[in-house]
């Protein structure tokens, strides 16, 4: 069972990754995508985030006893049923874990119009969603 100094770290480890990508939301789409190194570092950063935002749901199922989801993506309409989260952020955390999985997966060529997207207006979903569990924790 999880404790509350593992989702903690959780949340710990995801400010960090949203503070690293801070200073990446100033830079233009074409400053992005025309410097490999650049573009890179917002993949893998977008990834670590967004995988740890799912890290820390599936850990906060565990903390509070819920049903254990069978997807990532599912483990946002746990935390909902459950009234932890809005059915409106559900939906934007489940649009989240599918734009994990093509970073992680390349299911397609990476669009860097979604990524620049993810990046300038997506974060805040993340950040909603981490002061929610701060406030259970």
């Amino acid at each position: 069972m999880t404790n509350k100094f593992v989702l903690e770290n959780k949340v710990s480890s995801i400010k960090r990754y949203l503070q690293i990508l801070e200073k990446y939301k100033k830079l233009t789409k074409e400053e992005i995508v025309n410097d490999v190194n650049t573009k890179g570092a917002v993949e893998r950063y977008l990834y670590l985030v967004t995988q740890s935002t799912i890290d820390l749901a599936e850990a906060v199922i565990s903390y509070k006893g819920y049903r254990k989801p069978t997807t990532f993506s599912e483990s946002f309409t746990v935390l909902s049923e459950n009234e932890l989260i809005s059915h409106d952020l559900e939906s934007r955390l489940i649009k989240m874990s599918g734009f994990r999985n093509i970073l992680a997966h390349g299911y397609e060529k990476i669009n860097y119009e979604t990524l620049f997207e993810a990046l300038k207006n997506s974060l805040k979903d993340i950040e909603e969603f981490i002061s929610i569990i701060e406030e259970i924790n």
